[in-house]
């Protein structure tokens, strides 16, 4: 499943600019279709602000023009089921790598149809004065939690030059986007200012959850933390909402979740993060805590990676449950640098806990930035599941799921 490239739009002051490029494109559809590398023509449209100033943060919006390929005869792809991701470089008088990430959101393409791509976004705040070039580099298109790799097979030209000047502008960015911090609208560079500790964006995640005795539909918010930890990122993924009550006793020991952290921008993959399972017996009435998920992530390019919640397992009572994101958004963005063994390429980042395992199976699915395309309307409350068969307590859609950092409500 193959793209283009597309179209940048400035947030920062000065007239916008807009200028079409095309290159000679290699994909690698994953292993799973069968099918080989697919070699083509990626045309990009960029439209980027032509002048700012040092300070300043300025939006850039990649569009997707022509794909290197069309949809292969394989499968029909369902409406909003296509979400593209990549990274643009910056050079010049900064060098920098850009996540770009677009929406999941395209209609439904049939089998050897044209690809129809949302445009990417990103932010890029600008640091030194002269002459910044923007020029696409690596792009990913995820459908059905798999990942098309697509990467330039020549030299790209720039698509876009933006001519900073000095003066301490501040940044125009109204709201967070993919390649700033979630706070205070600064970039989320682990190397800026010697910073440790990254605050996510609380994002509202829609699930498609299967249970042991149906599928249910709901959602939850989730946010992503991160401290830096040498060349890695200790990470905690924490439900934000809680609701209902258990409706029967649980024992202790017996409910213990995890998750796949999804990767994007300059890296790939997941990340594995986990949760301790119920230290006490829960009595029927009292509220159900998903804890805060912990993982290590061992970065395996170097860039701006994003990290996106997943998709999310319960194992209860010898039963498991999964929920799929069907629709992503990122919660968090690091400036990266490659270590050895990483995750890029290789799966997911190892775990920090003593039931971790690495790899990007989870015990009930995989995610690999993605997830599954929306289903349907459910019931939005929160991610509900728990019930019971034959006198076991199950999660699923009936019961009462309570999302919280870790603490008890009464």
């Amino acid at each position: 499943m193959l793209g283009g490239a597309g179209l940048l739009l400035a947030v920062a002051a000065g007239p916008a600019q807009a200028a079409e490029v095309s290159y000679a494109t290699k994909c690698v559809p994953p292993p799973a279709s069968g099918l080989g590398p697919v070699e083509g023509t990626t045309k990009v449209e960029i439209t980027a602000p032509a002048t700012a100033k040092v300070g300043d943060t300025v939006e850039v919006v990649w569009k997707f023009v022509q794909a290197a390929s069309k949809n292969p005869d394989i499968i029909d792809l369902p409406k909003d089921s296509v979400q593209p991701s990549g990274t643009l470089k910056a050079a010049g008088a900064q060098a920098a790598g850009v996540a770009m990430q677009g929406a999941r959101q395209n209609p439904a393409i049939p089998k050897g149809g044209a690809m129809v791509l949302s445009d990417m976004k990103g932010t890029l705040k600008l640091t030194t004065p002269g002459e910044v070039t923007l020029t696409p580099d690596a792009y990913a298109i995820n459908a059905f939690s798999t990942d098309t790799k697509c990467a330039p097979t020549e030299t790209v030209k720039s698509a876009a030059t933006i001519n900073v000047t000095a003066g301490g502008g501040s940044s125009s960015s109204a709201t967070p986007s993919p390649s700033q911090s979630a706070t205070g609208g600064s970039d989320t560079g682990g190397s800026s200012g010697g910073q440790t500790d990254f605050t996510g964006k609380e994002v509202s995640v829609p699930y498609a959850c299967k249970t042991p005795i149906g599928d249910k539909n709901a959602t939850s918010p989730v946010q992503i933390n991160a401290k830096k930890n040498g060349g890695s990122f200790d990470l905690t993924v924490q439900f934000k909402k809680s609701v209902m009550d258990s409706p029967a006793d649980i024992p202790k020991d017996s409910v213990k979740p995890s998750m796949e952290v999804g990767l994007g921008g300059a890296d790939k993959g997941t990340v594995r993060v986990e949760g301790p399972a119920n230290a006490d017996a829960i009595k029927s009435g009292d509220p159900i805590e998903i804890p805060d998920l912990t993982g290590t992530y061992k970065p395996g390019a170097s860039g701006t990676s994003t990290l996106s919640p997943g998709v999310l397992t319960v194992n209860a009572l010898g039963t498991t449950t999964t929920c799929t994101p069907t629709k992503t958004e990122v919660s968090l963005s690091l400036d990266t640098t490659e270590q050895a063994n990483g995750a890029s390429g290789g799966g997911s980042s190892s775990t920090s806990g003593s039931g971790g395992t690495s790899g990007g199976t989870s015990a009930g699915g995989t995610s690999s930035g993605g997830g599954l395309a929306e289903t349907g309307a459910g019931d939005h409350g929160a991610l509900k599941a728990l019930g019971l068969v034959a006198g076991t307590v199950i999660l699923l859609g009936g019961a009462v799921f309570t999302f919280l950092p870790g603490r008890r409500v009464r």
